[in-house]
């Protein structure tokens, strides 16, 4: 695939109007709805209405970012009821019903599916919550022992890059991807191994870590009972020079800022959601 110079539209995705200027003329689009800005209902829409622009613009490959909803695989146990999943699953569930057609003049479609960001490390959800008087770095979870699926943003590009170069075999494919298997004992141990400093991790209960929020409470409940699953063997074979925590914390310099907060998401950044943790020491 040729790349073309592109043009930036600024609006909202629900301003539809807009959108199907935007995909007018694109022989491909990768569509990443934000669940927390509009809420549930809304993203559910504006994902099926977004493919329906797609296919009349006259796009050809139709790349949808998409979560799991543990919730469905869990026979709609409450305790996994994490909104901004169910919305971009539910929307998955709609395109299978589809047509993807790969040829010059129909639409194919595919689902990118993706997991936490490893570069939360550098947010609330995942940095580290103190440090001590010896200069020991605190983490702490919910997790326990268990292991989550993360994936670093630059990743996450590539398995964009790689769906619309093969259009062919990722037609109607939903791609479950990710970097590394991250537990928060193998978070400390990477940790220290790349910046030299001492960390310790303190395993919280999910009321220690959050008095709020149902939807976060379900989404730590989600991860640490291994509802979604990555198959890392066929990750490495499709992406062999993609992240593992180390070298992701080794190429961003972790451990250098700990303490200067970034952000990668839009509801953090603008403040819309309380998803901050008890003070910890």
């Amino acid at each position: 695939m040729n790349i073309q110079p592109y043009a930036l539209s600024a609006g909202s995705f629900l301003d539809f109007d807009i959108v199907a200027d935007a995909l007018q003329g694109a022989w491909g689009a990768f569509v990443n709805t934000d669940s927390f800005t509009v809420g549930e209902p809304w993203e559910i829409y504006a994902g099926m209405r977004i493919f329906e622009l797609a296919k009349k613009a006259g796009v050809r490959h139709y790349v949808w970012s998409s979560l799991e909803s543990a919730y469905k695989r869990s026979g709609y146990n409450p305790d996994y009821r994490v909104h901004h999943h169910d919305a971009k699953d539910r929307v998955s569930d709609w395109m299978q019903a589809q047509p993807s057609a790969v040829s010059d003049t129909e639409m194919s479609w595919s689902m990118v599916t993706t997991v936490p960001y490893m570069d939360m490390l550098n947010e609330i959800m995942f940095a580290p919550v103190s440090q001590r008087e010896d200069g020991t770095v605190v983490f702490a979870t919910p997790m326990g022992d268990r292991s989550m699926p993360m994936v670093a943003l630059s990743d996450i590009g590539f398995f964009a890059r790689y769906v619309f170069d093969n259009r062919a075999t990722t037609s109607r494919a939903e791609l479950k991807i990710a970097s590394d298997m991250v537990s928060w004992e193998y978070l400390r141990k990477n940790f220290e191994k790349v910046t030299g400093k001492n960390a310790e991790v303190l395993y919280l209960s999910i009321e220690e870590w959050f008095d709020n929020k149902d939807n976060m409470r379900a989404w730590w409940t989600m991860y640490h009972d291994g509802i979604l699953k990555r198959d890392l063997d066929w990750i490495r074979r499709i992406n062999p020079n993609g992240h593992t925590l180390e070298s992701w914390m080794r190429e961003h310099k972790y451990g250098e800022r700990l303490w200067e907060r970034g952000t990668v998401l839009k509801n953090v950044e603008e403040r819309m959601a309380q998803m901050t943790p008890k003070e910890f020491k």
